[in-house]
């Protein structure tokens, strides 16, 4: 409610200030002899506020780098980043009278609306992501920690087959690896730790055929396995969820009733695999936006206090 709050007295003052610098502008154009001009006094003022707002939304880089500069609350710092960076355009529009100028004028001004388009784009994608990541990724880790999750995904299913099927020639899994904190996911964890998981389970019950080990071992090294050592890279059916229901689905036929828990168990590692891979490509998008913002904010600011100083000593 707070957050709401915040977002709303930030909108409501950049719409007013919108509002009454506009009809000043206005007043402006239509009075001044020469049209509205860049070195007069009104358009120095227009010039010097939307500075200002481009210096005001730069300092959040700054308040989050430097600790000592921790002043007022995040989010009504990041609600002020976002409205006054976006009436920095229209103050440096009136700050020119909407033309673009020389050389050095004209890259301001695309520089300018570059960032501030870069900047509403980033604003809708921090809206959009946790949406889709609340959907789409219901095993959410901690994003530093996915290659290790990986590999302990990785590990157990290879327990899982091992367990009905004998060695698989790649490595025993380590299972005091699986169960440490922080690894899986925490519903996972808890069926390793109270019940040790279908596969554990299967170790006692499940007795299969050559045949069927030699059909399971297949699908395992040649498909499920790969996918699970390079899930990014990999194209297979197993990375998409109705695939591999349906891959799943036709080994579950072949596979005896008593093997059914360890398939059960191999098709929600190959799930969480997947959310995993997901839980990647989401925060690459929120947070790789960054790269074109930073850079276009930091020219943009360097440039403006070139432009400055030459205005004003000429």
């Amino acid at each position: 409610m707070r957050i709401d709050k915040t977002q709303r007295g930030w909108a409501i003052a950049s719409l007013v200030i919108f509002a009454v610098l506009t009809a000043l502008y206005l007043a402006y154009a239509v009075h001044a002899p020469s049209g509205p001009r860049g070195g007069s006094a009104l358009g120095l003022t227009f010039g010097a506020i939307g500075s200002g707002f481009m210096v005001f939304a730069a300092l959040l880089g700054a308040r989050k780098r430097v600790p000592v500069w921790r002043i007022g609350r995040a989010q009504a710092w990041m609600r002020g980043h976002l409205w006054l960076g976006l009436l920095s355009l229209p103050m440096i529009l009136f700050h020119g009278g909407f033309h673009f100028g020389g050389t050095l004028t004209s890259i301001l001004l695309w520089l300018l609306i570059m960032t501030v388009v870069s900047g509403v784009f980033g604003a809708g994608l921090q809206h959009y992501v946790p949406r889709v990541m609340t959907t789409d990724v219901k095993l959410e880790t901690i994003y530093d920690e996915i290659g290790n999750v990986q590999k302990l995904l990785r590990e157990e299913a290879d327990r899982g087959v091992e367990s009905i099927c004998g060695p698989l020639g790649v490595g025993k899994s380590a299972s005091e690896e699986v169960l440490r904190a922080g690894g899986l996911s925490a519903a996972r964890s808890m069926s390793i730790m109270s019940s040790g998981g279908a596969v554990a389970a299967a170790t006692e019950t499940v007795i299969l055929t050559e045949e069927e080990c030699a059909f399971l071992r297949k699908f395992y090294l040649s498909e499920m396995r790969p996918f699970l050592e390079q899930p990014r890279q990999h194209r297979s059916r197993l990375g998409d969820r109705d695939k591999a229901h349906g891959a799943f689905s036709s080994l579950r036929t072949a596979m005896p009733q008593s093997a059914q828990a360890t398939l059960e168990d191999l098709e929600d590692i190959c799930d969480e695999a997947r959310q995993l891979v997901r839980q990647e490509q989401l925060h690459h998008l929120l947070h790789g936006w960054l790269l074109v913002h930073i850079p276009l904010s930091l020219t943009l600011i360097l440039l403006g206090a070139v432009h400055a100083v030459m205005a004003l000593r000429y």
